[in-house]
């Protein structure tokens, strides 16, 4: 693989330069441009995506490791987090009103959104292109699995139901249904393993393959135009700690666990790199709908993904 420097400088080329280009866009393009591109990429783009890249992925190996990895990190973040908060003072005027986030002992869905920004991460708009730019396209259906039947069930299962418990808005249980049976991405991920081994013309397939690589752009694009509408920093601490809960002592456990279990290598790595994603936008999405802090969420999408520029030679240098 190649040296340290050269593979961050790989990255961070077109990762800076994408998302850079996304905020400013986002400060001159009309809001509904951001939504028309994100719509884009939710129903076509990065269903075409994962069709193409696993016509190269491998799925040779034991490729199930990724979900159950994810799901690992999914209930230790959420049990670090947990066991942070008990630890914390609380009393009960704090846990039925909005909290002053200076205090020390946060309200109910305060505490909602600081447990979810601990399990989640952003392992698909963020997550494929950071894998695929460092370890390639061989190892992708490791980043895919992991995040569809780890990440996207976690969040719209798992995170649905523990926003429910701690949160003060009302929504039907209906609506995690909903949001997994219309998500094209699982979709996608059938007809790919179907066809993924159908001849096409090396015309089409080399088309596929740039149109694949043209939405990775597009979806970082995506994310700097959804970090130029956050406009809010508040919660600082508590966002912090979320994050070093979900970017650092979760992949840094876990990648260890997988190296005694004998998973090493790429394979090791885009599962550690998956891990230590920022919290993905569905945590935003969740918060809001079940009336969680949002201040919280939105602070931690913002300084996690500022933050991930400088943990990713952490798990370079570990890992590699």
């Amino acid at each position: 693989m190649p040296s340290l420097g050269i593979s961050l400088l790989k990255l961070y080329l077109p990762l800076i330069g994408w998302v850079f280009l996304g905020l400013a866009l986002g400060q001159r393009l009309p809001p509904a441009t951001m939504g028309i591109l994100g719509k884009f990429l939710f129903w076509i783009g990065v269903p075409i995506s994962i069709v193409a890249f696993l016509r190269r992925a491998s799925l040779s190996g034991p490729i199930w490791i990724a979900p159950v990895t994810a799901w690992a990190a999914i209930f230790l973040g959420a049990g670090l987090a947990w066991l942070w908060l008990q630890h914390q003072p609380q009393s009960q005027a704090l846990a039925l009103s909005k909290p002053d986030l200076n205090e020390p002992n946060p309200s109910k869905p305060t505490r909602g959104s600081f447990i979810l920004a601990a399990m989640v991460g952003n392992t698909g708009y963020l997550g494929y292109p950071v894998t695929l730019t460092l370890v390639g396209s061989k190892y992708f259906a490791w980043a895919l699995f992991y995040d569809l039947l780890g990440t996207t069930i976690g969040a719209y299962g798992l995170g649905v139901v523990m926003a429910a418990r701690y949160g003060m808005g009302v929504q039907p249980y209906g609506w995690l249904a909903q949001a997994l049976g219309k998500n094209p991405a699982l979709w996608s991920l059938g007809l790919g393993l179907t066809f993924r081994a159908v001849p096409l013309p090396p015309l089409l397939e080399q088309s596929l393959q740039i149109a694949a690589w043209s939405n990775v752009a597009l979806s970082l694009i995506l994310i700097g135009m959804r970090l130029s509408q956050l406009s809010s920093w508040r919660s600082l601490r508590l966002a912090s700690i979320s994050l070093g809960i979900k970017m650092l002592v979760v992949p840094f456990l876990l990648g260890l666990g997988l190296w005694l279990v004998g998973v090493q290598g790429p394979a090791q790595l885009v599962i550690v790199l998956q891990m230590a994603m920022p919290p993905a936008f569905a945590t935003l999405v969740i918060a809001e709908a079940y009336d969680l802090d949002r201040d919280l969420a939105v602070t931690a999408l913002a300084v996690g993904s500022t933050g991930l520029l400088f943990t990713l030679p952490i798990w370079l240098w570990l890992f590699q």
